[in-house]
């Protein structure tokens, strides 16, 4: 389909048909505020956040053609006579957007003052500080002041968890329903839903276990408040002393990239990093709470080998001289072929090279094979026959 060709704020921007004005904004250099719209899930228009002037050409009811005025222009007119939520509004030939004006900046004024009306006052203790949607749009698009008396405020017990590792402060949420939709459209894990209505509407757990999914993390970068933290994280650090490194996880052989969060030499939470290619800029539990293991007191340092019936510390040159004394013994007493080799996909391809080349060249023994442990693979795969022998 042809580019869509409108005006926004005055600067004349082409995009594809089908893309909503917040999208087409970004490409012009124009930043509208939102909390529920999230560039990878469907717009829903929930939080109002990203209501704009929205004019159209006036049609001709008798030619079906723009009315055009006395300067030689199409006539215009506002949308429905109000404002439109971006997120959700299609761009059309000839659209006119305005972002910045009386009306508009009323509105986010409202939405925001809304939004903070319960919201806890929280933010020197809250996980998000420093990283915050809410605070920075508060900052840029929020009223000055609150007309609202703290004593006033809603309050809940604090937090919830909806699992063991995702905690909900209920009075910080804004039900932008980002992590319900994140379950249903991205993880496919339909576990997330709302309860309740009115002052008492809530984000609840549908399943059993709480929050039973591999992708609960991302909820929480998502979150565009406080409102959902990580239990592996949560009071650990702030996020302002935190140095970021970049790297690729090593749990599967997918290799999600991600950021080491490190304070100090300590590491305080890994993040997804974003990649269209490989992972756009999710990464499962496993790859965002298993790196704990790297602190763990029960992680070896040394190789060990069996000494009778206990496991004993032993120097690399040992642990080598073992293996290699023993495969020899077994392909002297029962030949080469009673040799095998299981490589971890985790491995780079020099060090699979090298143990193809350990087992086929030096052993004499071509029963290699591999596991790949992704979720698609199918039940059973150690039972098949030999696939790289």
């Amino acid at each position: 389909m042809p580019d869509v060709t409108l005006t926004i704020d005055g600067q004349t921007v082409s995009v594809p048909a089908g893309t909503n004005v917040v999208d087409a904004a970004r490409v012009g250099g124009v930043a509208i505020p939102v909390f529920c719209y999230h560039p990878k899930m469907k717009p829903v228009g929930m939080c109002r956040m990203c209501l704009v002037e929205v004019y159209t050409p006036k049609m001709d009811p008798a030619t079906r053609q723009p009315v055009i005025g006395a300067d030689g222009k199409p006539e215009l007119a506002l949308m429905a006579n109000k404002l439109q939520a971006g997120c959700v509004t299609p761009v059309s030939e000839g659209m006119v957007v305005k972002t910045v004006g009386e009306r508009v900046e009323f509105a986010q004024r409202g939405v925001l003052e809304f939004l903070l009306t319960s919201h806890p006052l929280d933010c020197p203790v809250c996980d998000k500080g420093g990283e915050c949607p809410l605070q920075n749009l508060t900052m840029e698009w929020g009223p000055g002041n609150s007309r609202f008396d703290y004593a006033d405020k809603h309050h809940n017990v604090k937090p919830v968890p909806l699992g063991d590792l995702i905690y909900l402060d209920r009075e910080r949420c804004i039900l932008c329903a980002r992590c319900v939709r994140f379950q249903d459209e991205i993880a496919g894990d339909p576990v997330l839903g709302f309860d309740n209505r009115g002052r008492n509407w809530e984000i609840i757990s549908k399943s059993e276990p709480g929050f039973d999914s591999k992708f609960s993390g991302n909820t929480t970068d998502i979150c565009p408040v406080g409102a959902l933290t990580s239990s592996d994280f949560r009071f650990k650090a702030r996020v302002w002393e935190l140095r970021s490194t970049p790297s690729v996880c090593n749990h599967c052989s997918v290799g999600c990239d991600i950021s080491i969060d490190m304070r100090y030499n300590d590491l305080m939470r890994v993040m997804p990093r974003e990649n269209d290619f490989v992972n756009e800029i999710w990464n499962c539990d496993k790859g965002r709470y298993g790196m704990r293991y790297i602190a763990s007191g029960e992680r070896l340092k040394t190789p060990m080998i069996r000494r009778g019936n206990t496991w004993a510390a032993a120097t690399w040159d040992e642990a080598a001289r073992y293996v290699a004394d023993r495969l020899t013994l077994i392909r002297a007493n029962y030949g080469a072929n009673a040799l095998g080799g299981l490589a971890g996909a985790q491995l780079a391809n020099e060090d699979l090279f090298l143990f193809g080349k350990l087992f086929r060249e030096v052993l004499g023994s071509n029963n290699i094979d591999h596991r790949r442990g992704t979720p698609d693979e199918p039940a059973g795969l150690d039972d098949l026959p030999n696939i790289l022998g």
